[in-house]
Formats: C-alpha cells, structure tokens, sequence
C-alpha cells in the first residue's frame, strides 16, 4: 500500500526524488531545460578559476575527494586522511564549545550590569567567577582551534593548497595569489581558511593557507560566477545608487555592548553626509532596513546576530523591535556590491542540514551582494574594530568603497593579527570573506 509520506529513509529519498524529477519535467516545459538548470560544460565552469583556482572538497561515508578547478581543467586528488565521521565530531564540538564561550560572555554581561545597580561582595564575588568562567572558556575555544586547525592541515587543506602549487610564502612586494573553497557537508561551517600550524612559523615555509594564499570562499561554483558579473553604475528612484547604509545597533538589552568606533570612524571619513544614511538603535527596525538596502550599494551591519543551529532561515540580525531574519533576506533581491556584518554569530551555519547551511553570510551574497566579509561566531569587540575598522580604511574613500580590494585588505589585517596573537586564535579566525 503507498503512503503519501514514506517514514522509511530509503521509500522517502526514492519518493524525493521521483518529486524533484515531476517538477523539473514540468518547470522545463516553461522555461526550457537549459534555463532551468544551466549549462553544466567543464569548459564554462573552469572560467570560475579565471582569477586563482576553486577548491571543492566533497565528504561522504564512501570516501572524500577535492575537485580542483583551474584554467587548465578539473583535476581531483584522494583525501584518505579524511573522513565523514571525524569531521562530523569535529563541527559537532567546534559548534558547542562555541555555544559555550557565547553563554560564558553573556553570563559575564549580567553579572556586570548586576553590579553596576547593586554594590556588595556577593555581587562582586559573582562578576569575579563568571569572568573566570569567560576566560577559561575562551582558552578551550582556543585549544580547539588549534587542534581543529592543524587537522585541517593534515586532513585536506595542506594536500589541497599544494597539489595547487601554493607552497611557499611570497616574497614581499610579491603579488599574493587567491584561491576559494567550496566546502561541503560538516566542513561548511569551520575556519578552513586559518588550517594550518600557527605555532611554527619560523619555518621557511609555514605550513598554514593564510600564508600561502588569499582565501575566499563560495557556496557553488555558479554562484561564484553569478558574483563575477559586475552590477554598474545603478540609478534607483531616489537618484543615486552609490551610497553606504550604515546599521548602528550596539546596545541592545542583554547583549555584550558592540565598540563600533574604529568602523564608524573609517567609514564617516569616507562617506560624506549626503553619502551615506545611518540607521541608528531608534530607527533601524527590520521593516526599516529591508524597505532601505535596495536603494544603497554598500552596507555595514553593526549590531548583534543569532543564529538558530537547528533551523538557520529563523536565525538573523538582533535590530530594534526584532530580528531581521535570514528567511526574510532571501525573500529580497538586491543588487548591492558590498556587506560587513560586524554582528555576533553571522556565520554558524545548521548542524542538521550541513549541506545546506544557510548564514546571514550566505543569505546576503546569494540575494544580490557580491562581496561579504563576516564573522563565523561571537567576536571580540576590540577584534572585531579593529578588523573592520582597517578593512574600511583600506578600501573606502572619497565617498566609495572598493569592494574588489577587501580580500586582500582583510587577509592582510587578519595575517598580522595572527602575527602578534598566534596563541589566541579566537581573535583573528572567524573572519571571512564570500565572494568574488
């Protein structure tokens, strides 16, 4: 007897994918197959690697491979010190220790604002544990990524960035080459681009990708060349297109206060007046900053993000009067260049759709915003400045923001805080940059 809705594993993919074939055979009908899924040549999706190569590094319960993309073809190579399983328990831990530093820091938070109303050595006594707390917690999340980033190393980015030929650091006043990683399944959600052995960098040639190579990354490889075509010079109704919308939510109940002023300082000398529109906490409701980014090039998010593990589209950006959420920004369509999100949490993806982890990230660059920088998890305020705040000094002036510099902008600011803090890694690794 048929069911409507196999509880079988097996029935349910079967009957999945019998679905998805009824609807592409009647979507082909009205667009054609060739406008629905695109062309799939080698020869058009190796002009992806026109800029510097695409690694796409595959896990499953069988084996796991990388897939290279570079002007010369598709090439793959064997990842055997790589398996599903392991990476599986890795993100699984890397995911709750980073929920338990966030809770550590929020705890601290409240115990700070207790005492500011009430003054008593019980009070004073709780502060001076949970900051013990806090830094323990940090010093775990710190321990781990190390130990995170030297398997990544071992298990597929070192094989990786060397069958690419990425293995020296280039010499000064030598143009730094990019790559992009497309990572799948558990792999999607960790720092990929900080792998390597931070504590060893007086070898000749460190064994690590921030000092091989310039790492972005890319949800798909369309994708990638989708960000590769240029929006223009746009005009919307207003009149211009090229201005910046700055979203300044620091100070939110119950939330650690966000420093903005590295940011807000390099971007205001910038930006002129008439070039910019700030959103502050009494105006920047979700309503008001959906109803603002079609009509703005560049955007800066300045406030506290969430994101819900178990279900990423309800996850988003903490404003005024709600949260502008992931689901909400992929129902738009924008045709920005530009999105800082400087917020807390932008970029933990599911644990229970790695394959599909939706971010804030991910949401913003597939909505139209060509380039992304972003945090992976709850960022250090004074590292979080100082990043953004460098960044926009480097590719902001005269009132414009030049999009195609910030991956070298940032892996220059992120390298050199690596530099002067290797053994605190939680300062300089979640940031990230998605895009072209």
């Amino acid at each position: 007897m048929a069911h409507d809705s196999p509880t079988d594993p097996v029935a349910r993919r079967i009957a999945l994918v019998h679905e998805l074939d009824r609807l592409l055979a009647e979507a082909s009908e009205l667009v054609g197959r060739e406008g629905l899924l695109g062309s799939q040549k080698i020869s058009d999706l190796v002009t992806a690697a026109e800029r510097g190569p695409v690694a796409i590094v595959n896990t499953s319960r069988w084996r796991c491979d990388a897939l290279l993309l570079t002007l010369e073809g598709v090439s793959t190579i064997e990842l055997p010190a790589l398996s599903l399983w392991e990476a599986t328990q890795r993100a699984d831990r890397y995911l709750s220790v980073l929920r338990a530093a966030e809770a550590a820091d929020v705890a601290y938070v409240r115990a700070q604002a207790v005492v500011a109303g009430e003054k008593s050595r019980v009070v004073a006594r709780r502060v001076l544990v949970a900051g013990t707390v806090l830094e323990r917690a940090h010093q775990r999340v710190d321990e781990l990524l190390q130990d995170l980033q030297e398997w990544m190393w071992n298990a597929f980015a070192g094989p990786i960035v060397e069958a690419l030929g990425f293995t020296t650091t280039p010499d000064d006043g030598t143009a730094w080459q990019r790559m992009w990683w497309c990572a799948t399944g558990p792999l999607a959600v960790l720092p990929v681009h900080t792998a390597g052995y931070h504590d060893r960098l007086h070898e000749a040639s460190p064994r690590t990708v921030m000092d091989r190579v310039i790492s972005s990354y890319t949800p798909s490889v369309r994708a990638l060349l989708e960000a590769r075509r240029p929006h223009g010079r746009l005009v919307d109704d207003d009149g211009d297109f090229d201005r910046l919308l700055f979203v300044d939510v620091p100070d939110l109940p119950d939330e650690v206060p966000i420093d903005n002023t590295a940011e807000r300082a390099a971007l205001f000398a910038a930006f002129p007046a008439d070039r910019r529109k700030v959103l502050g906490s009494n105006e920047a409701t979700p309503e008001a900053v959906l109803a603002a980014l079609p009509h703005h090039r560049w955007v800066h998010f300045s406030c506290h993000g969430d994101q819900d593990l178990a279900d990423p589209v309800r996850g988003g950006l903490l404003l005024r009067g709600g949260m502008l959420t992931v689901e909400a920004l992929v129902s738009g369509r924008f045709r920005g260049d530009f999105a800082g999100l400087s917020a807390c949490k932008t970029a933990v993806g599911g644990v229970v759709l790695l394959d599909e982890a939706i971010t804030l990230a991910s949401a913003l660059h597939h909505t139209g915003y060509r380039h992304v920088i972003a945090a992976l998890w709850s960022v250090d305020n004074k590292a979080s400045a100082e990043v953004f705040g460098q960044v926009y000094r480097t590719i902001a002036a005269d009132g414009r923001l030049s999009p195609d510099d910030a991956p070298a902008a940032l892996h220059g600011v992120i390298r050199t805080m690596r530099d002067s803090a290797a053994g605190w890694p939680h300062l300089w690794s979640p940031f990230t940059h998605t895009g072209p």
